[in-house]
């Protein structure tokens, strides 16, 4: 399995110097800011999108609402950690060495990677976010997807991956995070509604606006936040959660 991709014609080997080639192009400056970019900017980015999504949800709609998104948006990262394990026997099952060892030529602009390639930890983690977040909220989860991509081309621009890493990376962190959201959702959704019911930690999943509401035709509980009916697991406020 180590050969993959190793053929010059092959093309995802020549996509990967036409990307990369950009970095040869590129003033000093430039590759240092997308050698930051890549390796931490923008997962800092994907963390800041994730507290706005909270922050916003939690202000917006019924509270059996934002207690539904809260649950979708502690999912996302719970669901990049699970792609990341995920991913440790795929990388050694693969076993794909990172193109620079194999393919002379490329700018590479982070040095120390020794690991295998396949499949980019970076991209994975990135769009299982992503996805996880589309999950709570498509505004703010389309802007993270479009981040996980930003990524996944820094990746291949840094010389540090090829084309395909980060096609499997958005695959794996996509599947974890569609697969296992309903199972997620149905342990997380009644977890937020007792911790949204909470004097000391109410504050996490509601506002002060949502304290004072009620979902429709439902018991008042603490706070004013609906006690779960019998046979139900939250609301699925149809403006705030992906169908």
């Amino acid at each position: 399995m180590a050969g993959l991709a190793l053929d010059g014609s092959n093309p995802d080997v020549s996509l990967l110097y036409d990307i990369n080639g950009l970095a040869k192009a590129a003033p000093a400056w430039f590759d240092r800011v997308m050698e930051f970019v890549g390796e931490y900017g923008i997962m800092l980015g994907m963390v800041l999108v994730v507290l706005w999504c909270w922050w916003s949800v939690r202000r917006s709609g019924t509270a059996e609402d934002a207690v539904t998104a809260v649950s979708g948006i502690v999912w996302a990262p719970l669901a990049a950690g699970i792609a990341l394990l995920v991913n440790i026997p795929i990388r050694g099952f693969v076993e794909r060495p990172r193109p620079f060892r194999d393919h002379q030529g490329l700018d590479v602009l982070v040095d120390g990677k020794t690991d295998f390639s396949f499949v980019s930890d970076h991209a994975t983690m990135a769009m299982a976010l992503g996805v996880g977040l589309f999950v709570a909220n498509r505004k703010f989860g389309l802007a993270a997807i479009g981040l996980a991509v930003l990524e996944g081309f820094c990746r291949i621009y840094m010389g540090v991956h090829y084309p395909t890493d980060v096609i499997g990376g958005f695959a794996l962190g996509t599947a974890v995070a569609l697969l296992f959201a309903p199972l997620a959702m149905m342990l997380l959704i009644p977890l937020t509604g007792a911790v949204s019911r909470s004097e000391r930690f109410g504050r996490l999943v509601r506002s002060r606006r949502t304290v004072r509401e009620a979902g429709p035709g439902g018991r008042t509980g603490a706070f004013g936040i609906p006690e779960p009916r019998p046979g139900t697991c939250g609301g699925t406020g149809e403006k705030d959660l992906a169908a």
